[in-house]
């Protein structure tokens, strides 16, 4: 619950930023030099924190991945093997603690309902919905890294395109005063 309540906060913040930093309203909020570096401070505190984030995501899936990978294996053995024999996990003896026995880790006809139906087979969905969203967290995080590294690039370059408007203006005040017949 904190995780996620962290993770919805977090969202609020850059979306808030975000909005600050793109378009029309980067030119109102970022005309003062100050403003500016404040700008730029904030999209590079954001660029680190979503960099990091977008760490801490990959290694998420990651997790999820070997999870729902098993979890499927799991699954293919429960619709596979026939209802009156035993599923055997000794092949992955090395995922259970040494203090396991063979018999502990085989799932009989007797329980094996009670695994493949109620836990297997919730699991399985669950974790590939997780696996679904951490990869849409991810390429979601991705995103908004590209669009503030942009932004940041705006903010600091904004200065640069006022003084070329400035020129600009005055090069079209100064030849319009000049006669016309000259060009």
């Amino acid at each position: 619950m904190i995780v996620g309540a962290a993770m919805g906060g977090l969202a609020l913040m850059i979306l808030f930023l975000g909005c600050l930093s793109t378009g029309s309203t980067r030119a109102k909020v970022y005309k003062t030099w100050r403003g500016r570096v404040g700008g730029r401070v904030s999209c590079a505190i954001f660029m680190g924190i979503t960099y990091l984030l977008s760490i801490i995501w990959l290694l998420m899936l990651l997790f999820l991945v070997v999870v729902t990978v098993f979890y499927t294996l799991a699954w293919f053995q429960c619709r596979t093997i026939p209802e009156n024999q035993c599923i055997d996990y000794n092949q992955f003896a090395f995922l259970f603690p040494s203090s396991t026995t063979e018999e502990d880790r085989r799932v009989c006809p007797e329980e094996k309902k009670t695994f493949c139906k109620d836990c297997v087979n919730n699991a399985e969905v669950m974790f590939i919905f997780a696996t679904t969203a951490a990869c849409l967290v991810i390429i979601s995080l991705i995103h908004y890294l590209m669009c503030l590294s942009a932004n940041y690039a705006h903010i600091k370059d904004q200065e640069k395109f006022i003084d070329l408007q400035e020129i600009q203006y005055l090069q079209e005040s100064e030849m319009s005063t000049l006669p016309k017949d000259r060009f």
